[in-house]
């Protein structure tokens, strides 16, 4: 029994001995609380820490950066469009006492963070124009395609803020609040804009003008070369053709004249062979077995026959 007894006592020091200490990491920070009221403020270096045991809790907190990204909010701007616009933060609790006072635990910062964030961010974007929500800088934009600015009259607009002191003006108007609750916001960045759902499909569209009309622009440049490059190919072609013919003609013309000097020399050699050999090749090219020829006994055309 006694061994039961001493075994037991140790089993319990051991258990008050635990709860009498908490150990803090370097990334905790923390507070202790006794019936649920806060004692002892915070706990915010590294080390080992003791505390009533039972009758005191401890609620650990992170000490490093933490990340809010917030719901996409519909906002009109100044120039009268409608956007949704979504923002993320940055943000790390700072006094954990208050923190634990003010809003219990990250979850419900992270609701502080939402109303806040996201009232400050509609009151000024609200108050600028669509194109300095866009745009940081009044830099001249190359583009790398055929680019109509007629389809894009706010290109040319003068950015007066733009897009990242818009931001920091969100962060700066923010941080005050924020402190309120013992937290401590590093800051805050605009990640997306976009078009409501209905503009998109107007801006869509006029995109889609915009490309059918630069392509028909390529189509009618397209169709005047192939049409310069086809006259062109027809007028080659022609004197191609022209200067071939005249030089045919002129060959053939040759070849006439010089078969006509022959013949002319050969009757002039002598007229009755030539007539002699020039009536075998009429016989050659006229009697055969399917020709019928009448003919008169004194027909000049079997006078070599009859002799």
């Amino acid at each position: 029994m006694k061994r039961i007894t001493l075994l037991i006592v140790a089993v319990i020091l051991i258990i008050v001995g635990a709860n009498s200490f908490f150990i803090l990491s370097e990334t905790e920070q923390a507070i202790i609380t006794q019936f649920g009221d806060p004692v002892g403020g915070n706990y915010q270096e590294a080390g080992i820490y003791g505390k009533i045991p039972f009758i005191q809790k401890v609620h650990l907190f992170e000490k490093r950066i933490l990340q809010w990204d917030g719901e996409p909010n519909q906002v009109p701007t100044a120039d009268k469009k409608f956007i949704w616009i979504d923002t993320f933060a940055r943000w790390r609790i700072e006094d954990p006492l208050l923190f634990f006072q003010t809003t219990r635990s990250e979850r419900f910062g992270h609701s502080r963070l939402d109303d806040i964030i996201d009232g400050i961010t509609r009151d000024i974007v609200s108050l600028h124009d669509l194109i300095e929500i866009v745009r940081n800088s009044n830099r001249e934009m190359q583009f790398t395609i055929d680019f109509d600015s007629s389809f894009y009259e706010d290109l040319g607009a003068e950015i007066k803020v733009g897009r990242k002191k818009i931001a920091d003006s969100i962060c700066v108007q923010s941080k005050p609040v924020m402190k309120q609750f013992g937290i401590e916001l590093v800051d805050v960045q605009i990640k997306r804009v976009n078009y409501i759902d209905q503009v998109r499909t107007q801006v869509y569209q006029r995109m889609s003008t915009e490309r059918q009309k630069i392509a028909a622009k390529y189509r009618s440049r397209g169709e005047g070369r192939a049409a310069e490059t086809l006259g062109k190919m027809e007028r080659e072609l022609n004197s191609i053709n022209s200067e071939a013919y005249r030089q045919a003609q002129e060959i053939i013309g040759k070849a006439d004249a010089e078969a006509s000097n022959i013949y002319a020399n050969a009757y002039n050699r002598d007229p009755d062979f030539y007539e002699f050999l020039k009536t075998l090749e009429t016989y050659k090219k006229t009697i055969n077995d399917k020709n019928i020829l009448i003919l008169g006994t004194d027909s000049d055309y079997y006078k070599f026959l009859k002799k």
